[in-house]
C-alpha cells in the first residue's frame, strides 16, 4: 500500500502577489507533477528596509484579516490552478487588532483549510503576537500534514506535539538568512528521526534568506535539498506510508519510540511542565483515519 504525494517546495526570494501569482502558474506548468505547492515564511509580506520603526509601521501596514483581499485572492488562485499551496506565512490582522504571523493553506476547491498562528516568534526580533494552538490537516486521498514556522523548530516539544496529533508530514516555513542555517538542517533531521515523520524545511532564497531548503525522510535521511540560497524548486514525490512503515518496524529497523510504553507502566513526573509523562497519553489518539478537531489537542 503507498500513499504517494507528489509536492513542490519553493525556495525564492519574497515577492509581491502579483509576482508570486505568476511564478506559481509558470511553476505549475513547469512541475506538473507536483500537488502540494509550499514557499518561505512571510513570503508576501517581507519589508526590505531593516529599521525595526521601519518594520512595524511596514507590518501595520500590510496586516489583513484571513477573510481580506490577499488571502481570497490566494484561495482563487489555488482554486485556479487546481492545487494544494501553502503561500509561506502572511501578516494576520487578527479579530482582537493584534498582528500574527500566520500560515494557510488553500485547497485544489480555492478554500482554506488550514491556518497557522506561529506560536515562538523569534524575539525580540519579531514583534509579532504569539498563537496558541498547534494544528495539523488532512489532505484527503494523502494524509494528514502539520504546520510550523521557523524558529517552531527549535522547541521539540512543537514537533512532538504536531506528530502526537498525528501529522506524517510536517511543513516548517523558514526566513533565515543567519548562519545558524546550519544548526536548523541538523534540527530538522532530529525532529523527523526523533518523531518518525516526514519534514520539509523551505527557506527563502537570497537576498531574503539563505536558503538550504530540505525535505527529510522519517529516518532522518535528506531526499531533495538545496545547496546555498539559489532560487530554486524542489521537487519530490513522497510515500507517506512510509511513516507507518518506521514506526512499526523501526527506524533501522531498530528503533521504535512510539512503543515505549505499555498500559501498566508508571506515569513519569515532568516537573519542567508541573506536570507528568503519562504512559496512557503517550501513543497517538488521532491516526490519519480518525476524524477530529485538528487545531486543539485532545482531552
Amino acid at each position: 500500500m503507498t500513499r504517494l504525494l507528489p509536492l513542490a517546495l519553493v525556495q525564492s526570494p519574497a515577492e509581491s502577489l502579483t509576482d508570486f501569482a505568476a511564478g506559481l502558474e509558470r511553476r505549475v506548468k513547469t512541475h506538473a507533477v507536483a500537488d502540494l505547492f509550499v514557499y518561505p515564511e512571510l513570503h508576501l509580506n517581507t519589508a526590505d528596509s531593516p529599521g525595526p520603526a521601519d518594520r512595524q509601521a511596514y507590518m501595520e501596514a500590510s496586516a489583513e484579516p484571513l477573510d481580506g483581499p490577499r488571502c481570497r485572492a490566494l484561495a482563487e488562485l489555488a482554486g485556479d490552478l487546481g492545487i494544494w499551496v501553502l503561500p509561506g506565512s502572511v501578516l494576520e490582522r487578527g479579530t482582537d487588532g493584534r498582528i500574527y504571523n500566520t500560515a494557510v493553506v488553500y485547497s485544489p476547491e480555492g478554500k482554506a483549510v488550514a491556518s497557522y498562528r506561529k506560536i515562538f516568534p523569534w524575539k525580540p526580533y519579531e514583534t509579532v503576537c504569539s498563537g496558541k494552538d498547534f494544528v495539523v490537516f488532512d489532505m484527503p486521498g494523502y494524509g494528514r500534514v502539520g504546520l510550523s514556522i521557523c524558529y517552531d523548530a527549535w522547541f521539540p516539544e512543537h514537533s512532538r506535539h504536531l506528530a502526537w496529533m498525528g501529522a506524517e508530514l510536517v511543513l516548517n516555513v523558514v526566513q533565515t538568512p543567519t548562519n545558524d542555517r546550519v544548526q536548523e538542517v541538523v534540527i530538522s533531521q532530529a525532529n523527523a528521526i526523533v518523531n518518525q515523520n516526514f519534514v520539509a524545511s523551505v527557506n527563502a532564497a537570497g537576498p531574503h534568506g539563505v536558503g538550504r531548503s530540505l525535505l527529510v525522510d522519517p529516518e532522518g535521511r535528506v531526499r531533495i535539498s538545496a545547496t546555498g540560497p539559489e532560487d530554486a524548486t524542489l521537487i519530490d514525490v513522497i510515500d507517506l506510508d512510509q511513516v507507518v512503515n518506521v514506526r512499526q518496524h523501526g527506524t533501522a529497523g531498530v528503533t521504535r519510540p512510539w512503543d515505549q510504553f505499555v498500559e501498566n507502566d508508571d506515569a513519569i513526573p515532568l516537573p519542567l511542565y508541573a506536570g507528568q509523562l503519562d504512559p496512557r497519553l503517550w501513543r497517538q489518539t488521532n491516526s490519519p483515519s480518525t476524524p477530529t478537531n485538528l487545531s486543539t489537542a485532545p482531552a
